[in-house]
């Protein structure tokens, strides 16, 4: 009932605000007059070229020169620029993502609830999340169930990476970077250029980022968390004609870093940042992919074509990780738990799309889809007990093919300058099978299909060249999956999401000041989110993956820029969210167990961010003064404590730069985390390794501390 009376009230307010509209615009429509108009922010959210103001979805657009003068490498990074938007990690392959409280990820076997797309290309798991961010002009975060265009595992909604393209002129790009105390430092760097003028261009770049971390291994020495990642990309574009466009990108990225390199503590405010695993737990990842676009129209029906294909592979080899969390002692009949494991990810994806305006008044966006995913797993676990001379050895194989095809269809209808119907439907079906075996016995297979239809309804109404509302209800689902071979529970089913918005956008027509608004509903049915423990077929215990139960979660997003003057820029986002689960019967069902809260992990009620770049004109340079906060509120750990939750507490972190502007040349100082609050930014309850088996402690994961540094950067 809470929830509907908050649902009406933010109807009403809309409602209001259209009402008054009208007015707005008249007292407006002089000094509109005589101010020049600024450039529309032209973002594909819809999978064609529009205006910010005319899309009706809660979307936010992050150029790419935001992302340098903010020191932002990777896309959960940029989620602190995104109202909705929750991103933390355990690891340089880890990602645990959600939209709203929509579509949560908590480990790597669990397919994504929020979408990452790189120029219109799925990347099929949260560890993408963390690569490095290379030569990107934008990143538009559209939030709420995203099926009908985008596919599967949008329930949450999705994150659409665009890379700048290659052109007619001659363009470089570089960017360095150096920040203390744990020895910081990026390079990357880009070039475009035409071959053939009007018909071939190319565009090149590579980065290399590495960083030591603030975990220290107090038991064997070393940093427990240092990152270093290299990436190289090609862009060709290619005009043989007026009417053919082909675009062939192919990209590597390497990424080396340690995976949860939890830290035992005694408590949701013990900031330890010593770690005391037996290895340093390096794992290795290889991404690379080629991918192609081709677009061409078909001017007798008025069609634009587009054709895209992609190969994308995914290779990681852990050699040695501590799989106990804590140093072995060999006079203690405590077992000490070392692994290595392998994996390989294969991804083969192609769409169609058929983007038809048949009058001025009715057009359609109509496709279809097809995928393959395929992962290759070799797990080696080792048991020993020194004191009593106890060694077992666990090999686990798995293997996984997932093909899903899906057609899809949106209508576009404007009776007037003024209104927009929308109505979208898409249908997904997808096989998923998966083969496993351990010590080499017989292997078991299970199998798990799925037909869902997601469908999408949005109304618009533009009150003014300024002023729009929107309304609208869409489903998203997510696909299941497949525990572990040893585990009781071998399949767990897809969840999904309705979602019910209404929002509104206003921009002055100089764009001296922009506001949105939404306030959102979403019914979230077969949780995923929560994984738990379980006996294993060959001994021992097992993590599950679970359909947990029913989700309720509402809320209300802000986001704002404002120029008192020219040289001022003020701009921030907040966002309210209640999500709660509603029903967790479906877990005491599997697993014999209750839950302590029913608040989602690492879900907060709130979170906001608030920035302010000052330019002082120096002539023909300038001196640029920025400063930012970014805040979420308090979050549930991850707990199988079944009466304590444990809660951690609410962060707001400060930076700062100043950047002097000559030209083509930028050279900045700045500070991240100014001062120095500690944080989690991934945190296990006891119980977990109670329940295992393993000496009881709470492990933490910090968030990154207080860093300074220089930077440089040119554009030619």
């Amino acid at each position: 009932m809470k929830s509907r009376i908050f649902l009406l009230a933010g109807v009403s307010v809309l409602a209001a605000v259209s009402a008054a509209a009208p007015a707005m615009a008249d007292d407006a429509a002089p000094a509109a007059a005589a101010a020049d108009t600024a450039p529309e922010i032209v973002v594909t959210a819809r999978k064609r070229a529009e205006s910010l103001l005319d899309v009706p979805v809660a979307v936010t657009a992050v150029s790419g020169d935001t992302l340098a003068r903010r020191n932002i490498n990777s896309v959960r990074e940029a989620a602190v620029l995104t109202p909705g938007l929750n991103i933390s990690s355990d690891g340089a392959g880890r990602a645990f993502v959600s939209i709203r409280g929509v579509g949560v990820t908590l480990v790597q076997s669990v397919q994504p609830g929020v979408g990452l797309f790189v120029d219109g290309i799925y990347r099929p798991n949260t560890a993408y999340l963390n690569n490095p961010l290379l030569d990107v002009e934008r990143i538009e975060v559209l939030r709420g169930p995203q099926g009908t265009l985008y596919g599967k595992n949008t329930l949450g909604g999705a994150i659409n990476v665009i890379t700048r393209q290659p052109g007619n002129e001659f363009e470089a790009r570089g960017q360095a970077s150096y920040a203390g105390p744990d020895n910081a430092w990026l390079v990357s760097g880009s070039v475009s250029a035409p071959i053939v003028q009007d018909k071939l261009a190319i565009r090149v770049g590579a980065s290399h980022r590495q960083q030591d971390g603030f975990i220290n291994n107090t038991n064997i020495g070393g940093k427990a968390n240092k990152l270093n990642t290299d990436s190289v990309s090609t862009t060709i574009r290619a005009t043989p004609t007026e009417d053919l466009t082909i675009v062939i990108n192919g990209y590597y990225d390497w990424v080396k870093g340690a995976n949860v390199p939890y830290a035992r503590v005694a408590g949701p405010t013990d900031y330890s940042r010593s770690n005391q695993f037996d290895t340093l737990g390096t794992t290795n990842y290889k991404y690379r992919g080629v991918n192609a676009r081709i677009e061409t129209p078909i001017e007798a029906i008025n069609t634009k074509v587009s054709l895209l294909a992609a190969y994308d592979l995914r290779n990681t080899s852990a050699p040695d990780t501590d799989g106990d969390f804590g140093p072995s002692n060999p006079t203690l009949p405590i077992p000490a738990v070392r692994q290595s494991s392998t994996d390989a990810l294969r991804t083969k994806t192609v769409e169609l799309r058929f983007d038809t305006e048949l009058s001025d008044q009715f057009s359609t966006l109509v496709g279809l889809f097809y995928s393959r995913e395929t992962t290759r797993a070799n797990q080696l676990t080792n048991i020993a007990i020194p004191l009593i001379g106890l060694s077992i050895n666990n090999r686990a194989l798995n293997a996984t093919k997932a093909d899903t095809y899906a057609a899809f269809g949106t209508a576009f209808w404007k009776p007037n300058a003024d209104w927009e119907v929308a109505l979208g439907l898409r249908y997904d079906h997808e096989d998923r099978s998966s083969s496993g075996s351990v010590n080499g016995g017989a292997p078991s297979s299970v199998g798990l299909k799925s037909n869902e239809v997601e469908p999408r309804l949005s109304v618009t109404r533009h009150w003014s060249k300024e002023l729009m509302t929107y309304a609208s209800v869409a489903r998203g689902y997510r696909g299941g999956g497949f525990n572990a071979v040893t585990a009781p529970v071998r399949v767990y089913k897809g969840d999904s999401a309705w979602t019910y918005e209404v929002g509104a956008k206003y921009a002055s027509l100089d764009r001296s000041f922009t506001l949105s608004g939404d306030v959102f509903y979403s019914d979230y049915k077969n949780y995923i989110g929560l994984n738990s423990i379980a006996p294993a077929s060959t001994g021992g215990l097992v993590t599950v993956d679970l359909n947990s139960g029913d989700v309720e979660s509402y809320g209300a997003e802000l986001e704002a820029t404002f120029k008192p003057v020219p040289e001022w820029t003020l701009s921030g986002s907040a966002t309210y969210m209640h999500a709660r689960l509603t029903d967790s019967s479906p877990y005491t069902a599997v697993t014999g167990r209750t839950l302590a809260t029913n608040r989602l992990t690492f879900q907060p009620d709130w979170m906001f961010n608030l920035s302010s770049d000052y330019a002082v004109p120096l002539g023909e340079n300038s001196l640029t003064f920025s400063a930012s906060v970014n805040g979420k509120g308090s979050r549930s750990a991850a707990s199988l404590n079944q009466t304590t939750p444990t809660i951690l507490k609410s962060y707001v972190l400060a930076n700062g730069s100043i950047t002097y502007r000559m030209g083509n040349i930028e050279l900045a100082v700045f500070g991240n985390n100014l001062f120095n609050k500690k944080y989690f930014d991934s945190y296990i309850e006891k119980t977990t390794l109670t329940l295992a088996g393993l000496p009881a402690s709470d492990l933490g994961i910090i968030g990154d501390l207080r860093r300074y540094g220089v930077r440089a950067s040119f554009r030619f």
